[in-house]
C-alpha cells in the first residue's frame, strides 16, 4: 500500500535475488522461492547488532548465542491468551493470541488460527502488548514474520516499552543517541531474529511497536520475551509455582559430546542393567547410541519382550532425547533403589532407548540455540532427508494385493518385504534410516513409541492414507482397537495432555478426540517408520507429539519431564497386554523360530523369535488364535484376555507332518520307519 505511512519501499526495480523460504504446514515442506529487496528510507538506530543467522551446517559449537534471561513463556503457551493485547486486529485469527513465536497457521488462511498477530491496515500505531503478571526483568525480544502459505508479512523494525500499569509507558533508550532505539526486526516470514535490550527493564507489561515492514503487507509478528523473574518479598503478586521436580536429573540441554558423557555415567553407576550399543552412524559419522536396560542386558531372555523408544528423528524436536536421557537415569535411580515398579519393569522386559536417530540436524538445532532455531532448522538429516518419510513404502503393496484378493493366501499381511527399488545401493535411504531398519530386524521388538514435538498429541498407524494423493482420510489397521488403546494410555497418563484448560497448539484442537488421532486422518505420511514398523515387524510403533514448542528451553525441562514421567512407564507397561507364549516341536520340545500366530478376525499376523516365543499385543476378550509353521500341522486354541495384568498365556505344541518328518529323515540319511510309510501311503489313496 503505497499511501501507508510506515511501509518500507522496495528498490527501484522491485524485488531482486531469490531465496528459499521453508514453510512447514502440520509437518510437511513447502519450499516457496522469493525475496523483496528492502530499503529504509532513513538509517535504523538500533540498540544492538542484529544477530545474522548462520546458515546451516556452518555452526561452530563456539558459536552458540546466549540469549540472557528465559523466554517469558509464549512459546510454550505458560503466557495465557488473555495477558495477550494489541492495538488491532484484522481478524480473530490474527489475534494478539496468535503473536506467538513459531506458531503455525492452519491451511486456509482467513480461519480462527492463522499464523500470527496482524494489526489492521488502517492502524497507524500498532502495537502488540503482553503482560508478564508481575514486575519483571525484561531483557530481549525474539520476531518472526507471518506463518502463512499465501502472504509476506513481516516487521522490519519496531521499538519496546514498557508500563507498570499499562497507561503510563517509557521506551528502552539507546546509549549513545538518548534516543528511543529502534530494533531491526525480520526479513523473511521464518527466520527468528533476537534483540537484546540496551539495559534490562523492569516492569510488569512490554510493547512491541511495529514501525517500519514489508511494502504490500501488513504489521504481523510472532514473537518471544526474554525475562527473568525479580524478588517480591512482600508477596505481593500470585505467581504460579515455578515448574520443577523432585527427581535428581540433569535438567538441561545435551550436545553429542554431552550425551554421551551422560550415557556412560549411568551404565557406571549402574552396570548391572544397563549396556550401550551402536546401531549404526550416521551421515556425518555420528554414532547411533541406545541404551539398553534390563536385568540381563545384553541377552534376549526367552518369553521377556522387547520394547524401544526412538527420539531425535527430526532433530529440531528436541525434547523427546531429553525425556529418554532422563529415562534412563531415572530407572537407574529407581533401581537402586528398589522402587518395585521400576524393578519389575527391568526384570520382565528389555528396553532400549535411542535418545537421538538425528544426530546431525540436532546439532544444527542446539548451536542456533532452542529460541532460536525456528521451525525446521535441523529437521531434516545431512542429506537433507526428512527421515520419517525415508522408510519403505510398504502400504501401498499391500493394498494392491488386497484389491486383487491375494492377502493373506499369497500375499501375507504381515513382514511385508522390502521393495527392490529400495534395497539399490543407489537408492535414496538415510544411513540413519538404513541403520534402524537392521535393528528392527535384529531384536524382536513388540512395542514402540517415536517421541516427536510441536503438537501435543499422539498418532497411530496407518499414518499413510490409502486413497493415493489424498491429503487426510482415516485409515485404520486391522488392530485398530490396540493402536487406540496404546494412544489413549499415553494420551491419558501426560499431565499436560490431560490439562483440559490449556489452549492449542497451533490449528488443531485435538482434545475434542481425546489427544489421539489416526496418523493419515492428521496428514498423510508416506514412508513413515510406525506404518513400517508395523507391516514389516511384529512392532507395533505409536507417535507422541510431546510439547507445542520443539525445543523447549531447559527451565521448561523439568516440568515437560514430570508432564511424561509416569506415560513414558505406563505405556511401557502396555508390552502386558494380550497374549504371549511358545510354540514349540512335540518331538524335541525345542522352541520353532518364524511360526505365525494368526488371530481370527484381525488381518494382520505376528511371527515367533528365534527360541519360539511370541507375543501378540490385543484387548481384552475371547480370541481364536491359530499357531502354524511349515512342515507343521496347524493348531488353534481359544486364548482369553482379560484387564488383569501380565499377559495370558497361549502356548502351543505343533506335530510335523509326515512329508516333513519324511524330508528330516531322508536328509539324515536314515530308512523310513514302517509307520510312517504307511501312513504316507495312505495319504497317496486319499488323494487318489
Amino acid at each position: 500500500h503505497s499511501s501507508f505511512p510506515h511501509a518500507v519501499p522496495l528498490g527501484p526495480q522491485g524485488t531482486s535475488e531469490q531465496h528459499v523460504r521453508i514453510r512447514i504446514i502440520k509437518k510437511k515442506k513447502v519450499i516457496m522461492k522469493k525475496r523483496k529487496k528492502l530499503t529504509r528510507p532513513t538509517p535504523l538506530v538500533t540498540a544492538r547488532p542484529l544477530v545474522t543467522p548462520t546458515p546451516a551446517g556452518t555452526l561452530n559449537p563456539a558459536e552458540k548465542q546466549e540469549t540472557g534471561c528465559p523466554p517469558l513463556g509464549l512459546e510454550s503457551l505458560r503466557v495465557s491468551d488473555s495477558r495477550l493485547e494489541a492495538s488491532s486486529s484484522q481478524s480473530f485469527g490474527l489475534g494478539p493470541h496468535r503473536g506467538r513465536l513459531n506458531i503455525q497457521s492452519g491451511l486456509e488462511d482467513g480461519d480462527l488460527y492463522d499464523g500470527a498477530w496482524c494489526a489492521e491496515e488502517q492502524d497507524t500505531d500498532p502495537w502488540f502488548q503482553v503482560d508478564a503478571g508481575h514486575p519483571t526483568r525484561f531483557s530481549g525480544v525474539i520476531t518472526q514474520g507471518r506463518n502463512s502459505v499465501w502472504r509476506y508479512d513481516w516487521v522490519t523494525s519496531y521499538k519496546v516499552q514498557f508500563s507498570n500499569d499499562s497507561r503510563t509507558w517509557w521506551g528502552s533508550r539507546n546509549h549513545s543517541s538518548g534516543m528511543d532505539a529502534v530494533f531491526p526486526a525480520n526479513s523473511d516470514p521464518e527466520t527468528p531474529v533476537l534483540n537484546l535490550l540496551p539495559e534490562p527493564q523492569v516492569a510488569r507489561f512490554i510493547r512491541l511497536l511495529p514501525q517500519t515492514w514489508l511494502q504490500g503487507g501488513t504489521p504481523c509478528l510472532r514473537a518471544e520475551i526474554l525475562a527473568c523473574p525479580v524478588s517480591d518479598p512482600n508477596d505481593l503478586f500470585l505467581e504460579a509455582s515455578a515448574p520443577g521436580s523432585s527427581d535428581p536429573l540433569d535438567f538441561r540441554h545435551h550436545n553429542y559430546k554431552a550425551m554421551r558423557k551422560l550415557m556412560k555415567q549411568v551404565h557406571e553407576q549402574c552396570p548391572n542393567i544397563t549396556r550401550i550399543y551402536s546401531i549404526g552412524k550416521s551421515y556425518q559419522g555420528l554414532k547411533l547410541y541406545v541404551m539398553e536396560m534390563s536385568d540381563q542386558p545384553g541377552e534376549h531372555e526367552l518369553g521377556e519382550p522387547e520394547v524401544r523408544y526412538v527420539a531425535g528423528m527430526h532433530g529440531n524436536e528436541a525434547l523427546g532425547r531429553e525425556l529418554l536421557l532422563f529415562l534412563m537415569q531415572f530407572l537407574c535411580h529407581e533401581f537402586l533403589r528398589g522402587n518395585p515398579r521400576v524393578t519389575r519393569l527391568l526384570t520382565e522386559m528389555r528396553i532400549h532407548l535411542l535418545p537421538s536417530m538425528n544426530p546431525d540436524g540436532y546439532e544444527i538445532a542446539y548451536h542456533r540455540g532452542s529460541e532460536l532455531v525456528g521451525w525446521a532448522e535441523g529437521r531434516w538429516n545431512n542429506q537433507s532427508i526428512d527421515l520419517n518419510h525415508n522408510f519403505a513404502d510398504l502400504n501401498t503393496p499391500l493394498w494392491e494385493a488386497q484389491d486383487d484378493g491375494k492377502v493373506p493366501h499369497i500375499v501375507p499381511n504381515h513382514h511385508l518385504p522390502l521393495p527392490t527399488y529400495y534395497t539399490l545401493p543407489n537408492a535414496t535411504v538415510a544411513p540413519e534410516t538404513r541403520a534402524v531398519i537392521k535393528w528392527m530386524k535384529r531384536i524382536p521388538f513388540v512395542l514402540s513409541a517415536n517421541l516427536h514435538g510441536g503438537e501435543l498429541v499422539v498418532s497411530y498407524p496407518f499414518d499413510m492414507t490409502r486413497t493415493p494423493w489424498a491429503a487426510r482420510e482415516l485409515t485404520p489397521t486391522p488392530d485398530d482397537a490396540v493402536f487406540r488403546w496404546l494412544s489413549t494410555v499415553y494420551a491419558g497418563s501426560n499431565l499436560a495432555m490431560q490439562d483440559t484448560s490449556r489452549r492449542p497448539c497451533h490449528s488443531q484442537d485435538f482434545s475434542v478426540h481425546g489427544n489421539i488421532i489416526n496418523g493419515a486422518d492428521w496428514h498423510t505420511v508416506p514412508g513413515s517408520m510406525n506404518d513400517f514398523s508395523y507391516l514389516h515387524t511384529n512392532c507395533f510403533e505409536v507417535t507422541v507429539e510431546l510439547s507445542c514448542d520443539k525445543f523447549p528451553h531447559e527451565n521448561e525441562l523439568p516440568q515437560e519431564w514430570e508432564n511424561n514421567k509416569d506415560a513414558l512407564l505406563t505405556y511401557l507397561e502396555q508390552v502386558r497386554m494380550g497374549i504371549a507364549g511358545v510354540v514349540r516341536d512335540k518331538d524335541t520340545e525345542l522352541g520353532i523360530a518364524d511360526a505365525v500366530i494368526a488371530v481370527d478376525g484381525i488381518n494382520h499376523d505376528v511371527t515367533t523369535a528365534w527360541g519360539g516365543d511370541y507375543w501378540r499385543l490385543l484387548t481384552p476378550g475371547d480370541y481364536m488364535v491359530t499357531a502354524s509353521a511349515e512342515g507343521y500341522h496347524s493348531v488353534t486354541r481359544n486364548c482369553r484376555v482379560t484387564f488383569e495384568e501380565g499377559p495370558f498365556p497361549c502356548n502351543f505344541v505343533l506335530t510335523k507332518t509326515p512329508k516333513q518328518r519324511l524330508r528330516e529323515l531322508l536328509a539324515a540319511g536314515a530308512k523310513v520307519p514302517p509307520d510312517l510309510r504307511r501312513r504316507l501311503e495312505r495319504l497317496r489313496g486319499q488323494k487318489d
